[in-house]
């Protein structure tokens, strides 16, 4: 039993610690969501003697002579760029004009101003999830130290449990939270921001991971309290029932010490017969079928060398 309790809670704990390390890499980074957007491409600075991909080059670099006419080579679908961004809880980073590097601003600033408090409640959500999970999992820590005595592990076990239960729900709501705001962003969030295609990325995926192990991890630490619960229980019920048979074998040996006491106390020659005696069968003599009557002076009369 020490060795599966101990094995159950060490696969508890490495469940809590794979949570809340997925956790926490989902919320730290910037890939819930990624995609690209459409925007037109800015003209070229500076002299530019080839084509360029990322912006728009005019036939002349003197752009400031009227007397030239200048043209474009761009048309149609051509002049539009196809930037890539991508989207976390706090940050939403974008590439920059010349598709070298990203660009990030506040996530915040781009949710609507009617819908912040959905990003902020699944801002602090997310802290809760991180702060419970990280709880449960030092309350499991204690719980594997061989100092303790087995009702304080049972305690500490009902409370990692019931702490990483509530992180995972939390971090549940956290995540459709956060769902929610990223669409009405995609509906209602500024022009310069709004994606063309999207979908969801790897820190998505963590963070969804994270909640799936961290509900494993309070099962597994649940499945333990439980099943200790029980088996204590079990015993108890064993160790009861053991009691009781006892008991009632020490009252039937009580009563056969007091029949010999009678036995012992009654001389044999009362009974008319030296060598033999009578013992009532039913309350009657088996000899002669008349009823059985003793009296008190017989049992309580000392009877020759017996209580000497």
């Amino acid at each position: 039993m020490g060795t599966e309790c101990s094995l159950r809670g060490s696969l508890a704990l490495t469940l809590n610690i794979v949570a809340f390390t997925c956790a926490l890499s989902a919320v730290t980074t910037s890939f819930w969501c990624e995609g690209t957007r459409k925007v037109v491409k800015p003209f070229c600075t500076g002299p530019v003697t080839t084509r360029q991909s990322y912006c728009i080059r005019f036939n002349s670099s003197n752009i400031n002579d009227s007397r030239l006419v200048q043209y474009i080579w761009e048309s149609g679908e051509e002049k539009f760029l196809m930037r890539k961004f991508h989207t976390g809880i706090f940050f939403s980073c974008e590439q920059a004009a010349d598709m070298n590097g990203f660009n990030c601003r506040d996530f915040k600033d781009i949710a609507p101003d009617h819908e912040k408090g959905v990003l902020w409640l699944c801002i602090t959500a997310e802290c809760l999830y991180l702060i419970l999970l990280f709880t449960g999992g030092v309350l499991m820590w204690l719980e594997l130290c061989p100092c303790l005595s087995i009702m304080n592990k049972l305690k500490l076990n009902a409370f990692a449990a019931m702490f990483t239960a509530l992180s995972g729900l939390l971090g549940m709501v956290a995540h459709m939270m956060f769902t929610t705001a990223f669409q009405l962003a995609v509906a209602m969030g500024p022009e310069d921001w709004r994606p063309k295609t999207w979908d969801y990325s790897w820190s998505y995926i963590l963070a969804w991971g994270s909640f799936a192990t961290c509900m494993a991890s309070a099962v597994t630490a649940l499945n333990r309290y439980t099943k200790t619960i029980v088996e204590f229980k079990y015993k108890r019920r064993n160790i009861e029932k053991k009691l009781r048979i006892k008991q009632k074998l020490l009252e039937m040996d009580l009563q056969e010490q007091m029949w010999d006491m009678y036995l012992t106390a009654v001389p044999a020659s009362r009974e008319g017969n030296a060598g033999h005696l009578d013992l009532p069968v039913n309350g009657h003599n088996p000899s002669t079928g008349a009823a059985y009557v003793v009296g008190l002076d017989s049992m309580t009369e000392p009877q020759g060398e017996a209580y000497c």
